[in-house]
């Protein structure tokens, strides 16, 4: 069983549109939504809800106004602002459940116990059937953190899946940047795809990827979508991935079809078979070449 991960620098470089192409191979597959955060997979892949489960992510505080002798001390230590009077509570201190990171410090200097933490429900994941297979994807709340942990908890669900339907893949629809959702996403996989542009912002975050994937030794693909904006750059990125053994995929012209595509909820292969166009045909092939290079056929 092989996870290949696709990821990019920033946000709107096309990973999600490279994910959805690789959901064409024939092998059986999982996929998986990990950019938690925005997620879009879903609207290429049309999933229907099989299974939801609540992610608890932390806990939050509560004050019981009942017990609160309004000493104040909850308020003086905390850091993050999140306690104040509030009026519906006659002047009784109340806790901003956003600005509450649960840290537990109101909780241990109530004097009169007036304060408990409780599980805070963060989001919701979800296992769909899918045209394509099994797709694991997720919701996160707004204003809401542990992108990272929800990502580790859906991929760790994939995984399961793989195992008992005894698959060959599981694709992963990653989130931008390097962050803490981006480590979660890649730490363990088998490879890892990126879908970077050439323009300067994408070589510059396209750099910073490969030092992450390189700390993780993970074997690294890139894929230079739009490469016809400035093929300078594209030439730029491509000496930069060779010289440090990254496998390059290929080039892709800027084109409309790509949003015409997920307007109409398909990816670029679906799109060429159902129009059958002459440019979206030669697209539709340059992103089977590349599929075929990453799964290695």
């Amino acid at each position: 069983m092989k996870e290949i991960v696709v990821i990019s620098g920033k946000g709107g470089t096309g990973k999600t549109s490279f994910t959805a192409s690789l959901a064409m191979i024939g092998q059986e597959k999982i996929m998986v939504d990990a950019d938690v955060d925005a997620a879009d997979l879903h609207l290429v892949c049309s999933p229907e809800k099989k299974e939801s489960f609540p992610f608890i992510g932390g806990k939050k505080a509560t004050i019981d106004s009942d017990k609160c002798i309004n000493c104040g001390q909850c308020q003086t230590a905390c850091r993050f602002e999140a306690i104040a009077q509030g009026e519906s509570t006659r002047g009784k201190f109340i806790i901003n459940k956003v600005k509450c990171e649960g840290c537990g410090v109101c909780k241990l200097l109530c004097p009169h116990d007036a304060i408990t933490t409780q599980d805070n429900q963060c989001g919701e994941w979800y296992i769909s059937n899918t045209r394509f297979g099994t797709l694991v994807h997720a919701k996160l709340g707004i204003a809401q953190d542990n992108s990272g942990k929800l990502v580790s908890t859906i991929r760790t669900a994939a995984k399961k899946i793989a195992q008992e339907k005894n698959v060959d893949y599981i694709f992963i629809d990653g989130p931008p940047g390097i962050g803490c959702p981006v480590i979660s996403s890649i730490t363990g996989a088998s490879s890892v795809v990126v879908v970077t542009e050439a323009t300067l912002s994408g070589f510059h975050d396209f750099k910073r990827i490969v030092e992450l994937t390189k700390y993780f030794k993970i074997q690294t693909s890139v894929c230079i979508n739009k490469s016809d904006i400035n093929d300078e750059l594209s030439n730029d990125i491509e000496i930069y991935a060779l010289k440090r053994n990254i496998l390059v995929l290929g080039r892709i012209p800027y084109s409309k079809y790509f949003n015409q595509a997920q307007n109409h909820g398909l990816n670029i292969i679906e799109y060429a078979k159902q129009v059958n166009h002459p440019e979206v045909n030669q697209l539709a092939q340059r992103v089977r070449l590349m599929i075929n290079k990453v799964i290695g056929n």
